[in-house]
């Protein structure tokens, strides 16, 4: 597998309302939602809680383990700038706190319901939430 940080790979568009996520990101640190109103954690980023539609939402840093609920391997990119990288793997992971996140995974050997830790990881110059075994 080449370098992933070298990747020539389309970016995530920052908003004001994703900002928070991307500059923890950046230190390697994953952030998640927390409702004030029903105590409910959410992911990915939104205004209004999914379970109870209040606007309280706060961010809180992710302990960043989790569990494997669902992978694939890509062998064929979407894009053209994977290739070279390609096969590599994505996966559901199922946060402690609850919420799932698709991620890039970062092993070759996968079992649902496998042990998940955090591993900031570089991808075309930008430090994403990745995930490898415990």
């Amino acid at each position: 597998m080449s370098d992933l940080a070298t990747l020539k790979v389309p970016g995530p568009t920052i908003i004001p309302l994703t900002a928070p996520f991307w500059e923890a990101a950046a230190e390697g640190r994953l952030l998640i939602q927390r409702c004030g109103g029903c105590g409910g954690a959410a992911f990915y980023p939104r205004e209004l809680c999914p379970y109870c539609w209040s606007d309280a939402l706060r961010w809180e840093e992710a302990r960043g383990v989790g569990r494997l609920k669902s992978f694939s391997t890509i062998h064929k990119p979407g894009h053209p700038g994977w290739f070279a990288v390609a096969p590599y793997s994505v996966g559901l992971v199922e946060l402690a706190e609850g919420p799932t996140l698709l991620s890039h995974l970062l092993s070759e050997a996968f079992e649902v319901g496998m042990a998940l830790q955090l591993a900031p990881t570089s991808i075309g110059g930008r430090v994403l939430p990745c995930f490898r075994p415990v």
